[in-house]
């Protein structure tokens, strides 16, 4: 199957945290499918579109919430025209393509979800479109890519061991300062006298550990924050903006954040 010529493009930054690159690669080879696993802006989407990037494949994404359904991603038929049309969905279309399907934060979708995938994730790799009365089987191009965030999920909704086991892991953590220096310079150039203080406030913001966040600072915010002071904002007012006002609308936490803030800023 020829790659989509959308893919036939430069490679989107990637900083290697480890060997993820190789086993991702080695996965995609064997037609396993891969679970992401790890918190918010730790590099798993980008890691995907990388990958798709490297492997030429087209990338299909799907954003799931708690009202993602197995009818949201495979297809529903539509009136159009006055007359009834079948539209298929996004795991419908990667099959179809050969793609890589990424299905981020897949815990938070909707039992009848895992269901669906199930099919894609063992021997049979087949997807069966029931509605449509059609059964696909996928080609050796097409992975399935799912994240979620554990600590996230932990007391809500949860991936059951069953499903677990039908994927090869990946986990993601917050990189070594060095190594966060890197993505931040990589990611948007900034390099100046403010990305060591930079990097040095998110290691004290992960570290406190009475500050009552449901996520902490992740790398994706100290991006944000960087492109904000190198494009003239008040190095502050960059990191309020793009880290203590995300992390929290709590008045005390606020000040707690903004307090850290003025300690380097």
């Amino acid at each position: 199957m020829n790659p989509n010529p959308d893919t036939l493009k430069p490679l989107p930054f990637y900083k290697s945290i480890g060997r993820e690159i190789d086993v991702f690669e080695h996965a995609w080879r064997n037609q396993l499918p891969v679970l992401l696993k790890g918190p918010t802006g730790t590099g798993k989407s980008r890691l995907v579109e990388y990958m798709a990037t490297k492997l030429k494949r087209p990338l299909i994404s799907v954003a799931c919430h708690e009202e993602t359904s197995a009818v949201d991603l495979i297809g529903r038929y539509l009136i159009a025209g006055g007359e009834t049309v079948w539209l298929d969905g996004p795991m419908t279309r990667a099959v179809r393509q050969g793609a890589i399907l990424y299905l981020d934060e897949i815990a938070e979708a909707r039992p009848d979800t895992m269901v669906a995938i199930h099919s894609l994730t063992d021997h049979r790799r087949a997807l069966f479109v029931d509605r449509h009365n059609e059964e696909l089987q996928a080609p050796p191009e097409f992975m399935l890519v799912a994240s979620f965030n554990p600590d996230y999920q932990r007391g809500s909704r949860e991936l059951k061991p069953s499903t677990r086991q039908r994927f090869i892991a990946l986990s993601f953590q917050y990189p070594s300062p060095e190594l966060e220096k890197s993505i931040i310079a990589g990611e948007c150039g900034f390099e100046d006298k403010n990305l060591d203080r930079l990097v040095k406030l998110a290691e004290r913001i992960r570290a406190t550990s009475d500050l009552p966040l449901a996520e902490t600072v992740s790398t994706r915010l100290l991006v944000d924050s960087a492109r904000l002071i190198q494009s003239g904002l008040p190095a502050r007012l960059a990191c309020q903006s793009a880290i203590a006002e995300v992390l929290s609308d709590d008045a005390e936490t606020l000040q707690a954040l903004n307090e850290l803030i003025a300690l380097y800023f």
